[in-house]
């Protein structure tokens, strides 16, 4: 009985997690994921190849090569693309969930937010969240702060990057 609870635990926790990802392989991967017994389960996100380096805390660079200078915020759009986030994030101010408040995430310091236990990778990047450097982190969390427990896997789209963050800077 205590394994059939830990298995639907698990399967749960995992179907939630890959509903951030935004659909794609990473539903393949979570489906794959919650087959597999508890103990055979990979706890974390693999490690960042070294042609995908993390990038300093100043850096902006993406892995396609945009820029969020390039493209135009659509607020209204980036408020559908954020229904992925919910399940994990709100923004209204002081409303920590599984993931932190992203209430005024723009010009805020990464793991500063009150009330969150963020992981130390979070907390010691170095990283200020200018607009730039979330459109960077929302292609691939993993690879800009390597070791966040956001399992989030990104948003390929430029457009959508460039979209959430117009929304999250946008009075709500």
């Amino acid at each position: 009985m205590k394994q059939a609870f830990q298995y639907l635990a698990l399967t749960s926790a995992t179907l939630l997690l890959a509903s951030c990802g935004g659909g794609g392989s990473a539903d393949k991967t979570a489906a794959d994921s919650a087959a597999k017994p508890a103990e055979t389960t990979a706890a974390a996100a693999p490690a960042p190849t070294a042609s995908a380096a993390a990038p300093t805390a100043d850096s902006t660079d993406t892995l396609d090569g945009a820029t969020l200078a390039s493209l135009t915020g659509d607020a209204a759009h980036g408020k559908t693309i954020f229904t992925q986030c919910k399940a994990c994030h709100a923004i209204e101010a002081g409303k920590n969930m599984i993931g932190p408040s992203l209430a005024g995430v723009v010009g805020r310091k990464a793991g500063s937010e009150a009330g969150y236990s963020y992981s130390a990778a979070n907390k010691n990047s170095g990283i200020t969240w200018t607009a730039e450097k979330l459109f960077q982190y929302l292609e691939k969390p993993q690879r800009v702060v390597p070791g966040t427990k956001m399992s989030f896997a990104g948003l390929p789209k430029a457009q959508d990057r460039a979209d959430v963050i117009a929304y999250l800077k946008a009075p709500n």
